[in-house]
């Protein structure tokens, strides 16, 4: 079947709410979009644990799915799914900078098998089949992510603390007020959604992107330098709408499904 086109998607605060609940016409957007030829994939900063029940949602039926902003690919394998691609990092350096500078942060890394090692528990963490260990052993081995949640600093004394830190060996995206996450150096939503499209076959034009945060503006600068659209969500911040350059409605109003409209 040749594919009219590629479509990647962001989660939180793209088709879903705050809540949780899926944005208003998502459901039968998705599946217009699906159904009239093309690779509707989600591309998040979840982990597959968090992704995969919005596959089932959904009804996506695209083989790939982008997890942990980028560091993960899962693919389908029959009834199931195998970790297609995974990039891994030497997370102690980083670690030992962030623990000197944020001492009562709570930290979790994720293995490249997909487990999750963390120091504490925090209710927005997905965290079944996880392990609670120090923190000395949060740096023991390879990892495909590392978060930190500080509750008592905000996004400026991220901003601020990533500069005095020199997190210039990873790749960091600031997302909701008090959480950083840490990938390997380089790596993004669009370089593994580029990894996709080209084992798909689908041309650089034929890419359609839409997220609401700072960690979608490597993919919206990939979707747009092959010749695609990127799409902001209307509540995103001003320089993600700018990286962008297309708007549509808050995910409130169901802003995802009119610019998914826009497709067909």
């Amino acid at each position: 079947m040749t594919r009219r086109g590629l479509v990647g998607l962001d989660i939180d605060g793209t088709i879903l709410l705050q809540d949780e609940t899926l944005s208003p016409g998502v459901v039968e957007a998705v599946a217009e979009v699906r159904d009239a030829g093309f690779e509707v994939m989600l591309a998040t900063g979840r982990s597959w644990m968090g992704t995969r029940r919005y596959v089932e949602e959904l009804d996506l039926v695209a083989d790939f799915v982008v997890c942990s902003n980028g560091a993960v690919v899962m693919r389908r394998d029959g009834d199931g799914w195998e970790r297609w691609m995974v990039e891994v990092f030497d997370p102690s350096p980083v670690l030992s900078l962030l623990r000197d500078r944020l001492p009562e942060a709570r930290y979790m890394v994720e293995l490249g098998s997909g487990q999750r090692l963390y120091t504490a528990v925090l209710d927005d963490w997905t965290l079944d089949d996880g392990r609670q260990v120090g923190f000395d052993e949060l740096g023991s081995q390879p990892v495909s992510r590392v978060v930190v949640v500080s509750p008592n600093h905000d996004e400026e004394d991220f901003h601020r603390l990533v500069a005095e830190a020199g997190l210039n060996e990873v790749s960091y995206a600031i997302g909701w007020t008090a959480w950083l996450d840490i990938a390997p150096l380089g790596v993004d939503k669009g370089t593994a959604l580029e990894r996709v499209r080209v084992e798909l076959g689908i041309p650089g034009d034929r890419v359609f992107v839409a997220g609401d945060g700072r960690n979608d503006i490597g993919m919206f600068g990939w979707a747009l330098a092959g010749g695609g659209r990127a799409v902001a969500m209307g509540q995103a911040p001003d320089e993600v709408k700018i990286a962008a350059g297309e708007e549509t409605g808050v995910v409130d109003d169901g802003g995802l499904a009119v610019a998914l409209r826009t497709l067909l």
